[in-house]
C-alpha cells in the first residue's frame, strides 16, 4: 500500500511539471538549470473506424477551453447537438475523389438519418501550388494562432516519445522522419514538435521546417534507460522499475493530451499528430521488476531467470496471466481517454513505430523467453494499432521504410470532405454514438471515424458556461519557471540586472550546485567545482571571461559562487562550462541573452533577488551584507526565511514608490506584503515572505514600482513544500 500511494504522490508532482513558458531568449532573472532544456486531461471514448464518422463533440458556443485542461471540450461554434464530420474519400488506387456533392453522402447516427447542412471539400498541398510572396513566418503567439486557423493550411505535429523509444532505434529512425519533413512538407504547412517533459506552453507550430529536421537529429531515446535527467526524474531513480514505467506512461500519455487540446484550439478542420513510439504497456516480465529503477536486478530473484512467470515451456503463469488482465484494463482505459479528445478535437493520430520491422520487444541482455517477449511485442504495438484506428489515423509499423508509409499522412490531410449536421437525438445521455457515413458511388473507399461520445448533462453545462478567466499569462510565466525541466543535472544558474556605470547594464551570473536526492550517494568525482563563463556582445567582443570562483583551483564543490560585469543593453551571448575539481566539464551550454535598458527616463525595475536564510542569524546576515549570496532556487520550506531584494530606479529626486502582492497560482491577490528599505541601498527595496503561516502550493510574488511613467511590474514564482 505504501507504494500505491508514493506512486500517486508521484504523478500529482509529474502533473505540476508540465507547465512553462514559450521558447525564444532568455529572460534576465530566470532561474534555470545548466544545459539544453529537454522539452511536457480526458474524457473516454469507444470504437474503431471503417465506413465511419469523423465527429466533433456537439458544438456549443463557449470559448476555447484552457490547454492545461484537456478534459474540458474544444472550441464549440454552432450549438450543443451540432456535429462535424470529416471524410477522406478515395478510389481503388488511392487517389482522392474530388467532384462528390452533398447528396452524394448519406449519414446515420444510431441508425437514424441525418440531414447534412454544412458541405466543404478540403483540397491543400500545402503552398507547392502558390506562386509570388512566401507564407507568413511564425513569430508570435498571434502569428502562429491566425495562421494555424486558415483553411488552406495543413497542421501537424510530431510527438517524439523517448520515454519508450530505445536510443539505437532513435538513432537509426530520425534521419527518415526528417527527410518526410522535408520532402512531404509544403512552404506553408505548419509542424511543432514536442517531448514528454516538455511543457504544452514551449511547443511553436512554425513553418520553418529547416530547424525542425535539425531538433529531430537530436532525437534520442530513453526506453528502459533510467538515468536522470532533470530533478524529477533523479527523486524517482530509486523507485522501482515497474513504477518508473507506470510513471513514464502518465507523463507520456498526459503530454499526448496535452498537446491533442493544443491542436484542437488553433484549428477547427483535420489536423495530424505523428506519435513517434514504440507502444506503451502497463507491466513489465518479471526479469525486469527491479527493486531499483537505477539498479538493474537490485532485489529480483528472477532477473536472471528467462522463464520467470511461466510454466517453464514458456506458457505465462495463471499468476502472470491474471496481472496482465488488470494492466490491459487500466492500459485501454488510458487509451481510451487519448482517443476520445482526439475526436473530440479533430485529431488524427498517426503512429509511427521507429523500429521497422520489429521482431523482439526486449534486449538479449534481458533474459526474456521467446513467447514472453512476442507476447509483449504484440501488446505494445496493439496499443499504437488502437490509438490509430480510433482517431482516423494510420499506424506505420513494421515498415523499414518510414519515409515512404508516412507518405500517407500528408495525402489524408490533404484531400476530404468536411460535413456538419443538428443531431436530431437533442439528450444529453453521455452515450457513444455511432455515426456511419456512406457514398452513393461504386467503386470508392470511405474513412472516417466511428462516432463519439455526447455530453453528459455536467458536460452541456461547463460547455454552455461563461469562461472562466485565465490567470495572466506574466503569472503561468513566474509559475513555470519555479521548474523548467532539463537535462542537466549538475548546477542551476540565476542571471540578474540591474543599473551599471555609463548607461549600461550591470549583469549579475550566480551558480549554485543542485542538491542530491535522498539516498543518492555522494560522487565527489562528479561534483561541480567551478564554472567557466564567456559573455560577448553581438560582434564578438567580450563583456567577461573567467572562472567563477575567479581563478578558482577548488578541490571541493563549493556551495555556489557568483560574478558581475558590466554590458551593453541589447542581445548578448553567455557560454557555459561547469567542471568537477579534476578539470573534467561535466556540462556545457550556450545561451542567448536579452540585457534590458535600464537608463530610460521613467521608473524601472532591475531584476529581483531572492535570500534565502536557513537560521534567524544567518537570515540577518543577508540583510546587511552587501556581498551576501542569493540563491537560484525557487522552492522553500516553512522553517526557512525569505526575502526579495528588487532595485527600483526613479528618473527624479523622489524614490520610485514600491508595493509588493502575494498571489495564488490562478493570480488573485491574496494579501499585501511588507516592503522595507534595506540597510546601504537607496535604489532597492526589500520584499519581506512570511512563510511559517503558508499552506504548501505555488505562488506568485507581484511587485510593482509607480513613478514617472507608466507602472512597471515584475513577478517571481516560488512553491512552498512543507
Amino acid at each position: 500500500m505504501s507504494r500505491l500511494l508514493r506512486f500517486l504522490v508521484v504523478i500529482g508532482a509529474v502533473l505540476a511539471l508540465l507547465a512553462g513558458t514559450r521558447g525564444g531568449s532568455i529572460p534576465l532573472g530566470a532561474a534555470q538549470n545548466a544545459g539544453p532544456a529537454q522539452n511536457s486531461g480526458g474524457a473516454q471514448n469507444t470504437g474503431g473506424a471503417q465506413n465511419t464518422g469523423s465527429a466533433q463533440q456537439p458544438d456549443a458556443t463557449s470559448p476555447p477551453a484552457p490547454q492545461t485542461n484537456p478534459q474540458q471540450p474544444p472550441i464549440f461554434r454552432t450549438g450543443i447537438n451540432f456535429v462535424r464530420v470529416d471524410v477522406i474519400v478515395t478510389d481503388r488506387a488511392g487517389n482522392p475523389v474530388h467532384d462528390l456533392k452533398p447528396g452524394d453522402f448519406e449519414i446515420t447516427e444510431q441508425g437514424r438519418p441525418q440531414k447534412i447542412e454544412t458541405f466543404k471539400l478540403i483540397s491543400l498541398d500545402g503552398g507547392l501550388s502558390v506562386t509570388g510572396d512566401k507564407p507568413r513566418d511564425i513569430r508570435t503567439d498571434l502569428d502562429e494562432e491566425t495562421e494555424a486557423a486558415r483553411d488552406d493550411v495543413r497542421l501537424f505535429a510530431i510527438f517524439l516519445d523517448d520515454y519508450h523509444v530505445r536510443k539505437e532505434t532513435s538513432m537509426a529512425a530520425r534521419g527518415q522522419i526528417g527527410r518526410f519533413v522535408e520532402t512531404q512538407l509544403g512552404p506553408s504547412d505548419m509542424i511543432g514538435v514536442m517531448y514528454p517533459l516538455e511543457p504544452i506552453a514551449a511547443v511553436r507550430m512554425t513553418r520553418n521546417h529547416e530547424a525542425v529536421v535539425q531538433g529531430l537529429q537530436q532525437f534520442m531515446g530513453r526506453k528502459y534507460d533510467y538515468t536522470p535527467k532533470n530533478d524529477y526524474e533523479e527523486r524517482i531513480f530509486y523507485y522501482p522499475t515497474e513504477t518508473v514505467e507506470q510513471i513514464r506512461n502518465q507523463i507520456s500519455m498526459s503530454a499526448v493530451k496535452s498537446l491533442i487540446v493544443h491542436l484542437g484550439g488553433l484549428k477547427e478542420g483535420r489536423k495530424g499528430l505523428i506519435l513517434v513510439s514504440e507502444g506503451y504497456t502497463n507491466i513489465l516480465p518479471p526479469q525486469l521488476r527491479d527493486q531499483m529503477a537505477g539498479f538493474p536486478g537490485s532485489g529480483n530473484t528472477a532477473h536472471n531467470d528467462p522463464f520467470a512467470g511461466t510454466d517453464g515451456v514458456g506458457r505465462q503463469s495463471a499468476l502472470e496471466e491474471r496481472a496482465q488482465a488488470f494492466a490491459s484494463f487500466d492500459m485501454e482505459a488510458n487509451l481510451r481517454d487519448i482517443w476520445d479528445l482526439a475526436n473530440k478535437n479533430n485529431v488524427a493520430i498517426y503512429a509511427v513505430d521507429p523500429r521497422g520491422l520489429a521482431t523482439q520487444e526486449f534486449g538479449i541482455d534481458q533474459n526474456i523467453n521467446t513467447q514472453t517477449d512476442s507476447a509483449y511485442l504484440r501488446s505494445s504495438l496493439d496499443t499504437l494499432r488502437t490509438l490509430a484506428l480510433q482517431t482516423d489515423g494510420r499506424a506505420i509499423i513494421n515498415r523499414n521504410d518510414l519515409a515512404l508509409g508516412m507518405k500517407q499522412i500528408v495525402l489524408d490531410n490533404s484531400a476530404y470532405y468536411l460535413l456538419g449536421y443538428n443531431s436530431t437525438f437533442t439528450s444529453t445521455d453521455g452515450k457513444f454514438h455511432e455515426i456511419k457515413v456512406k457514398v452513393n458511388r461504386p467503386g470508392i473507399q470511405v474513412r472516417a471515424r466511428r462516432g463519439y461520445w455526447a455530453f453528459t448533462a455536467d458536460d452541456a453545462a461547463r460547455a454552455t458556461a461563461p469562461p472562466k478567466a485565465d490567470p495572466p499569462k506574466a503569472v503561468d510565466t513566474a509559475i513555470a519557471a519555479i521548474t523548467t525541466p532539463s537535462r542537466a543535472r549538475v548546477v542551476r544558474t540565476w542571471i540578474g540586472s540591474e543599473r551599471g556605470a555609463d548607461g549600461k547594464t550591470r549583469v549579475t551570473f550566480l551558480w549554485e550546485p543542485v542538491p542530491r536526492a535522498a539516498g543518492e550517494p555522494a560522487r565527489p568525482e562528479n561534483a561541480p567545482a567551478r564554472v567557466s563563463i564567456t559573455a560577448v556582445a553581438p560582434d564578438g567582443s567580450p563583456y567577461y571571461r573567467g572562472k567563477i570562483p575567479e581563478g578558482t583551483t577548488a578541490t571541493a564543490a563549493p556551495a555556489g559562487s557568483k560574478i558581475s560585469f558590466d554590458a551593453k543593453p541589447g542581445k548578448m551571448q553567455l557560454r557555459l562550462s561547469v567542471e568537477s575539481a579534476g578539470a573534467e566539464v561535466l556540462d556545457s551550454e550556450v545561451r542567448e541573452i536579452a540585457v534590458p535598458d535600464l537608463t530610460a527616463p521613467q521608473v524601472m525595475l532591475g531584476t529581483p533577488v531572492v535570500y534565502r536564510g536557513r537560521t534567524v542569524p544567518e537570515y540577518q546576515r543577508l540583510k546587511t551584507d552587501p556581498q551576501a549570496l542569493p540563491t537560484a532556487a525557487r522552492e522553500f520550506s516553512r522553517t526557512e526565511r525569505v526575502f526579495i531584494r528588487v532595485p527600483a530606479y526613479s528618473p527624479g529626486a523622489a524614490p520610485a514608490t514600491v508595493t509588493a502582492k502575494l498571489l495564488n497560482r490562478a493570480g488573485q491577490p491574496m494579501g499585501e506584503l511588507t516592503v522595507a528599505n534595506p540597510a546601504g541601498r537607496a535604489d532597492a527595496k526589500d520584499v519581506e515572505l512570511t512563510l511559517a503561516s503558508m499552506p504548501p502550493g505555488e505562488y506568485v510574488v507581484e511587485i510593482t514600482a509607480t513613478g514617472q511613467g507608466d507602472p512597471v511590474k515584475e513577478l517571481v514564482g516560488f512553491r512552498l513544500t512543507s
